[in-house]
């Protein structure tokens, strides 16, 4: 539509028009909203038995709130058994044993600390009797950014449970090794 002013036209945008550009805006507002929204820090390692051993499987590690969800998902492991799931201070899965990964991790001060729970005891896992264990545990004691990150550490699945009362026992040789990525 034209208007005549002054010698000069005048283009006057249709309300169709507006409504036409308003939805293209949002519509590119909204694929921007996805782009810069929180996303979900995560990380995973691949666990491969360690020599003589058949435990295998995946573990997953999603930042929450309250702590960081461990989500494991394994097989091969002796049937009705309890098992200790680690991190370990080191991303090294290349010993036949797991021993390159080094000790459970711990963040520089409580390594001082002995009789003290370390943060990369992540908890006890439970394989059903055909050896698969699957389920989560939060670790309210890690992260996966800063000195408390588990980001390029290794996860260990050990023979042993591990026992809380005595946090300085060891937990047996590993049966399986993963280094986590992100």
């Amino acid at each position: 539509m034209r208007e005549r002013t002054g010698g000069r036209c005048a283009h006057r945008p249709s309300v169709a028009a507006a409504a036409a550009l308003l939805l293209a805006a949002s519509v590119g507002l909204g694929g921007c909203a996805a782009f810069f929204g929180p996303h979900e820090k995560r990380a995973d390692a691949q666990v491969l038995p360690t020599a003589g051993n058949t435990a295998r499987g995946s573990v997953t590690f999603i930042e929450r709130a309250d702590g960081v969800q461990v989500t494991y998902n394994l097989v091969g492991l002796p049937p009705n058994s309890d098992h200790a799931l680690q991190v370990h201070e080191r991303g090294d899965c290349n010993a036949a044993d797991g021993s390159s990964a080094g000790a459970v991790f711990a963040p520089a001060a409580d390594r001082l600390k002995s009789g003290v729970r370390r943060a990369g005891d992540l908890g006890n896992i439970h394989a059903d009797a055909t050896g698969v264990a699957a389920g989560f545990i939060v670790a309210p004691d890690v992260a996966l950014d800063g000195v408390r990150s588990v980001r390029g550490r290794a996860v260990l699945v050990a023979h042993e449970p591990s026992d809380p009362a005595f946090p300085d026992r060891g937990v047996g040789a590993a049966l399986a090794c993963g280094v986590i990525r992100q």
